[in-house]
């Protein structure tokens, strides 16, 4: 068994300013002051849009990454649905075939250590769920019958488009102190990789 943390990256190079132009375009034509386009215009304009709640526009632009999480937390993501997911399947992966090294992955718990009895006690009953899961292919289960004692840790990925208005909401409700701690820090960690990126988008959550 191959016990990894959860991670994620983009999926294409980020460029604020061309992002910034695009969406200034598409939301002057809403107060018809294209004219006032300039190369310093963007930033000002849109920042203002999301003080007075004018969000829609920021609808014109998207945003891809990839994520590595576990299917439980994976489970939440896709409950957005304003997105676009291309997800792993474990109808059609066979985690006893080599190109996964015959072992399923799992997404180390965050919220344990693994010295503690809890992480103990989390790492053995994967280790049996693994055990039968491979014991079912051996009898001649597929993958998508077998996948039936896969757990929530189980690692997964997926691709995720939303667009930066979706992202903000996405985001926003992510981070908050209620949400679920692997979740949390996920969602935290892309959202301060954004605040970077594109900090007049994001800067505000």
């Amino acid at each position: 068994m191959n016990i990894v943390k959860q991670q994620w990256w983009f999926n294409e190079p980020i460029s604020e300013l061309d992002i910034m132009k695009r969406i200034e375009k598409a939301a002057r034509v809403c107060y018809k002051s294209e004219n006032r386009i300039s190369e310093e215009s963007a930033n000002h304009f849109i920042a203002w849009l999301i003080s007075i709640g004018h969000e829609s526009v920021l609808e014109h632009e998207k945003i891809t990454v990839t994520v590595i999480c576990d299917r439980g937390i994976s489970h939440q993501i896709v409950r957005h649905r304003i997105a676009s997911y291309s997800q792993e399947s474990t109808r059609f992966c066979n985690y006893s075939d080599n190109r996964f090294g015959n072992e399923i992955t799992v997404i180390s718990p965050s919220f344990w250590e693994e010295n503690e009895e809890t992480y103990k006690v989390w790492k053995s009953t994967l280790e049996v769920t693994e055990s039968a899961y491979n014991k079912l292919i051996e009898l001649g289960a597929k993958p998508e019958e077998a996948r039936s004692v896969l757990p929530n840790s189980l690692k997964t990925e997926i691709v995720i488009t939303m667009n930066i208005r979706e992202w903000r909401h996405f985001l926003r409700i992510r981070t908050m102190k209620e949400a679920h701690p692997q979740m949390k820090e996920l969602a935290t960690d892309i959202l301060n990789a954004f605040r970077i990126k594109l900090p007049t988008l994001f800067g505000d959550i």
